[in-house]
């Protein structure tokens, strides 16, 4: 039997009444606003060529590892869905994802699905073993006509901005390609590029050696002495920021900064470079180039994002046989508070200077986030993040931050995503979940009404803009 698929128009706001309709009323007069994606992980070429997307499985389960690592973690082999390169038939492996849709019962994932298959293709049905054809079917003609291709739903989103991220290594091509639209008219939509140098920061990237040699091909800058190195940089971001790019993004372990001297920079830069050093080495490089990565910031103006605290790749044998990005990324604990003494000491006082912090740990939301960006001029908090991008944890995120740091010290919401089509799904969540809060502090005489439409009107739109200088 076949259960009806609706969206409730009064999903995620609180039960109680008076509260849901202040919530109500606030989310009326925001649900419009353009969506800023400031951070994320689409594919650029998808805008750049417009070509139609394959088929339901290509683009709704392939690329988001938030659905293939719940299906792995019951048993489902991720070669049958065609992760990692597989030939799996995309028919059979939408099937195993319909005839397991069950598990994703009350998670983020199931929202922005039913988002997605209710109010971008119409479907008026649950997904599940019975109806897995009929959703391929449906979801797969439909990616055919011109309607859907990627810069059609760029438009019919309502997107403003999409920022990609992108290594030094990345020629930017499509970016070029993007631009060249814009210039002649034939497409508006606006896609930036985001600066992520994780694979030539990071000694314990996969082939780094190899990574350095390329930068120094690209740049024309000798890669393997620290002076050329850091000029390698600032030559690469130069060229970022001709493309577009406002921000750079930093994935690195912990949140570790360093204020090494020049020399002894230079030295531990050689020892890396030999592929004679030990973790320890390899953590105090990363940590000497956040605050390179600031110094530089101050220079040409990019916002500084620091998404610490995911111990990357921790399934072994999957990383071994698929590659990274497989769903097997954990979260761990992280220190803030000593960790950025170090940049904040530099650089910390700077207003100029624009960094972004994530966390990974929610408990030093309010024990470190909060208080440091409540009294650091250059720090702000981005939104909860990745395993905590979800109703709970974004009400555990306001609730903890801002006491503490208030609503100005954060930046709005960012998706974080590479599925497109979850992209208005996420931002419907958010846009939800902070008018319920807001709604909260009217009803208790925190806010006035006047101010809750204000705020809500900042975190949708305006803190986002402002944050990322868009």
């Amino acid at each position: 039997m076949a259960h009806a698929l609706e969206l409730h128009p009064d999903r995620l706001f609180p039960p109680d009444p008076t509260i849901r309709r202040i919530a109500r009323e606030l989310h009326g007069a925001i649900k419009g606003l353009p969506i800023l994606s400031p951070h994320g992980h689409t594919d650029p070429s998808w805008f750049a060529m417009d070509v139609p997307f394959g088929n339901a499985t290509d683009l709704l389960l392939v690329p988001d590892h938030y659905v293939f690592r719940m299906l792995y973690s019951q048993g489902v082999p991720l070669e049958t869905l065609g992760i990692g390169g597989g030939d799996a038939d995309p028919r059979e492996a939408w099937r195993a994802f319909a005839h397991h849709y069950h598990l994703f019962r009350g998670t983020p994932s199931r929202m922005w699905l039913d988002w997605v298959f209710a109010e971008t293709f119409g479907l008026k049905i649950r997904l599940d073993a019975q109806t897995a054809d009929r959703y391929f079917d449906t979801i797969t003609a439909a990616l055919a006509t011109d309607a859907f291709r990627p810069r059609a739903l760029f438009d019919r989103y309502g997107i403003e901005v999409i920022a990609t991220t992108e290594s030094p290594l990345d020629p930017l091509d499509h970016h070029r390609a993007i631009r060249a639209a814009n210039a002649d008219g034939s497409w508006k939509g606006r896609v930036l590029t985001a600066y992520r140098p994780d694979a030539v920061v990071d000694p314990e990237f996969e082939r780094f050696q190899d990574n350095l040699a390329r930068l120094s091909d690209i740049s024309g800058e000798d890669c393997f002495r620290w002076e050329g190195y850091l000029a390698a940089h600032r030559s690469r971001r130069a060229y970022f920021a001709e493309m577009g790019a406002t921000s750079t993004d930093h994935g690195h372990p912990t949140a570790a900064t360093a204020n090494l001297d020049k020399a002894e920079a230079a030295i531990l830069f050689d020892k890396i470079v030999a592929g004679d050093f030990e973790p320890a080495d390899a953590e105090l490089f990363r940590a000497q180039m956040l605050t390179e990565m600031a110094k530089m910031s101050l220079d040409d103006g990019l916002v500084m994002q620091i998404h610490p605290g995911s111990f990357r790749n921790h399934n072994q044998q999957l990383f071994e046989r698929l590659g990274r990005d497989k769903g097997a990324d954990i979260p761990t604990r992280t220190d803030y508070v000593h960790a950025l003494k170090p940049l904040l000491d530099r650089l910390g006082n700077d207003a100029r200077l624009s960094i972004i912090l994530f966390t990974l740990d929610e408990s030093a939301y309010a024990r470190e986030l909060a208080p440091l960006a409540g009294h650091y001029p250059c720090l702000r908090l981005g939104p909860a993040w990745w395993f905590h991008d979800s109703p709970e944890g974004m009400r555990r995120f306001r609730r903890a931050t801002t006491e503490t740091a208030g609503f100005y010290n954060t930046v709005g919401f960012n998706d974080d995503t590479r599925a497109f089509l979850s992209i208005p799904a996420r931002h419907d969540v958010a846009r939800r979940i902070d008018c319920g809060y807001l709604a909260e502090l009217v009803a208790e005489h925190r806010l006035e009404d006047w101010e809750a439409a204000e705020l809500a009107q900042d975190l949708t739109y305006g803190l986002a803009k402002k944050a990322y200088r868009l």
